[in-house]
């Protein structure tokens, strides 16, 4: 066996750098969850500044810092012993209302190590696990790191691409958020556009409690929360029905489609939001398929197939999920935008 020196270097330096991310996600957390990033956010600190800020010890704040700093994270000036971060890391690791919440990405993947002896058993039998059955890390993770989406994109540019939509909801629509999860998408609509009534179903009890004490929370009150399975709710006639980022998941997304089919008004509007994919493997083959690829196998995939579902996953792609929308009866299907992390497709009867 002969090994090319250079390629080998080539594949090390590369593994050498995902080590250096892996063994930092932790170190992720740690900065979000005891608010190292929102007061380094605010100037620039020496660690010992930070430290007292924060009412953590030097020590394990140097060391973070140290982190953080190799890996890009943090800004370290050597002039004057002190660490900032740019308003652009700012933007992503401290301010919850950013363009992207990196730290909530990381309670997902907290939440793949906490299920790790199950994803084994899932590989090995082609069993599935169910969303409810993961760490609740899970649950906030997903809300907080699809919620930034939500707030840079929804209202801005998904709506106003579907034809009619916005005109409907002034004026006083009906629409329905299946598969709601904590309820971000749905408040936020609600929020937006008071003359309309808003419903978010879904099957997981928690997740229903959480959406409807952030509604609680966010004085909307035209906003309303169901435990429901997305082919079991009982609402009718919606001007608009969404799917955010969850068809891929489900046991039955043909069902669910068709169910949403049914409930829509003759003129109605379904929005399909799903992680971006291209339709080939080939071009799915760089740094956002990879994350996807890795929340589908081991998030995404078991969750269907604990329902003996037909696991499109996460990187689905545009061709499988009009197959879907076509097999549930939807006439028209065209993608209506999209952004480096999701595409939007618009579905009419």
């Amino acid at each position: 066996m002969s090994i090319n020196e250079d390629r080998l270097n080539q594949f090390l330096g590369h593994a050498v750098g995902d080590l250096g991310a892996a063994i930092s996600a932790a170190l992720m957390l740690v900065g979000d969850q005891l608010g190292l990033y929102k007061a380094l956010a605010k100037r620039p600190m020496t660690s010992g500044e930070l430290a007292r800020q924060t009412d953590t010890n030097e020590r394990y704040v140097r060391e973070w810092l140290g982190n953080q700093a190799a890996g890009g994270y943090v800004q370290y000036d050597a002039a004057t012993d002190t660490y900032s971060l740019s308003e652009e890391q700012a933007a992503c690791l401290a301010d919850p209302h950013g363009p992207v919440d990196l730290p909530g990405a990381y309670s997902v993947v907290e939440a793949t190590f906490h299920a790790l002896e199950r994803t084994k058993e899932n590989f090995r039998t082609g069993k599935g696990m169910e969303w409810g059955e993961h760490h609740p890390c899970l649950f906030q993770g997903t809300e907080r790191f699809f919620r930034a989406g939500y707030n840079a994109n929804l209202l801005a540019s998904w709506l106003p691409a579907l034809d009619g939509v916005l005109e409907k909801l002034r004026a006083g629509g009906k629409a329905a958020d299946v598969g709601c999860g904590h309820g971000a998408s749905t408040t936020l609509m609600a929020h937006a556009f008071p003359k309309a009534s808003f419903i978010g179903y879904d099957y997981h009890p928690p997740s229903i409690e959480v959406a409807r004490e952030r509604a609680k929370q966010a004085c909307v009150d035209n906003a309303y929360f169901e435990v429901a399975d997305a082919t079991g709710y009982s609402g009718h006639h919606f001007d608009l029905i969404c799917f955010f980022d969850c068809l891929h998941d489900m046991g039955d997304p043909v069902g669910a489609a068709r169910h949403a089919l049914q409930a829509l008004r003759p003129d109605g509007n379904c929005m399909l939001v799903e992680p971006f994919a291209n339709d080939k493997v080939e071009d799915n083959l760089n740094p956002v398929g990879r994350v996807y690829y890795g929340a589908s196998s081991q998030i995404c995939v078991p969750v269907s197939l604990a329902r003996n579902g037909p696991a499109l996953g996460a990187q689905a792609g545009e061709a499988r999920l009009r197959a879907v929308m076509e097999e549930a009866g939807f006439t028209r299907f065209r993608r209506a935008t999209q952004t480096p992390f999701n595409l939007v497709f618009e579905a009419r009867p």
